[in-house]
């Protein structure tokens, strides 16, 4: 029996602001992918990917609880994150989960799928 190992993210919870943005983007009838591993030698993932436009989402928890990604060590590996994303062509949007729950974060997708996905000038890099 072949056994495959398992990354530590597979064991990781989903949050309710990931589970409901999951929900309102199938709602919305839009591809996206979940885990993205954008970066070849990187473990980097994004909880979101639409990978036909190169659009990347983040929720971000934590935000009033001096969570990870408020913290000095957790923005400066986040800053590092993004900024190589965005240089590997990559529209990176962060949302906290209050923005996810108010629609405010599918709202913003939908426009950017929309505006992106048809201004499109090259193919999605692998």
């Amino acid at each position: 029996m072949d056994v495959k190992p398992f990354e530590l993210n597979e064991l990781k919870p989903k949050s309710i602001g990931e589970e409901t943005l999951a929900l309102h983007l199938r709602a919305a009838g839009i591809h996206h992918v979940r885990e993205h591993k954008f970066h070849p030698a990187r473990k980097w993932r994004f909880d979101f990917a639409l990978p036909e436009s190169r659009i990347a989402v983040e929720v971000e928890g934590g935000v009033w609880s001096k969570g990870r990604h408020t913290r000095g060590s957790g923005f400066m590996a986040d800053c590092d994150k993004y900024n190589t994303a965005a240089a590997m062509g990559w529209y990176v949007f962060r949302f906290p989960t209050e923005q996810v729950k108010s629609g405010t974060a599918i709202q913003v997708i939908e426009d950017a799928h929309k505006r992106i996905g048809s201004n499109r000038l090259s193919p999605p890099m692998p």
